[in-house]
């Protein structure tokens, strides 16, 4: 558990330009530095007494706190005064099957444009009227094997035109031609479906806890969640 929640995090801050990942005596950290998402805190192993422990002594707002339980037991765990996140799946794949570049094809109208930048590679479907469809990225650290695939999204309006699909297969396709040999990513209730119907399995629930910030101090569109 705790070397696939370690590639996670590793991942993902270079997804989302986080700060680097910190390894506690307790799991991992890193800053996020943003307004009501400033920083995270994982618990591979989290028991009540760990929880019980952050949720207490744990007072700023915008602390996400990361358990790998299900939410209903986790919530029982915490101290008064956390926020549960919808639910969501650590899931992961092996890439031994992946082709070493997509054979995928967009549909006809639509077009599949792909680019890395700051090791991430993206993938962004365009609309046949120019406008966007879906999109998915995938982070590979130097030197890792195991990749994150993240930001995975389909405009409601395109949906079942299996454009998911095609994202999550050009990403893993660039994943293996990097080296990587598995993948990883956190998924929530939407997405299960389509990772599942491509070979992923979930590993473990994933569960966010946060500090909510006083409305006041919020925002108009409250909290981004950090998964």
């Amino acid at each position: 558990m705790r070397d696939l929640v370690r590639a996670w995090a590793e991942g993902w801050v270079v997804s989302r330009r986080g700060a680097p990942v910190v390894e506690e005596e307790w799991g991992f950290s890193y800053d996020i530095g943003m307004p009501g998402k400033s920083s995270r805190l994982l618990l591979p192993g989290a028991d009540q007494a760990l929880v019980r422990s952050f949720t207490e002594t744990v007072t700023a707002h915008g602390v996400w706190l990361t358990c790998f339980e299900e939410p209903e037991t986790v919530v029982r765990w915490a101290a008064p005064g956390w926020t549960l996140d919808q639910p969501g799946y650590l899931m992961t794949t092996p890439l031994r099957d992946a082709p070493a570049r997509s054979r995928a094809v967009p549909p006809d109208g639509y077009e599949l444009r792909v680019w890395e930048l700051g090791g991430v590679v993206r993938a962004f479907v365009v609309a046949p009227d120019g406008g966007f469809a879906a999109r998915g990225q995938v982070a590979v650290p130097d030197g890792a094997r195991t990749a994150v695939v993240d930001q995975v999204e389909t405009a409601p309006e395109h949906r079942r035109r299996r454009l998911g699909s095609l994202v999550m297969e050009t990403l893993a396709a660039a994943a293996r031609e990097r080296g990587c040999r598995d993948a990883v990513l956190g998924g929530t209730p939407d997405g299960r479906a389509l990772y599942s119907s491509l070979g992923w399995r979930v590993f473990a629930p994933l569960t966010d806890l946060y500090r909510k910030a006083p409305a006041a101090a919020e925002g108009a569109d409250g909290p981004a969640r950090a998964a």
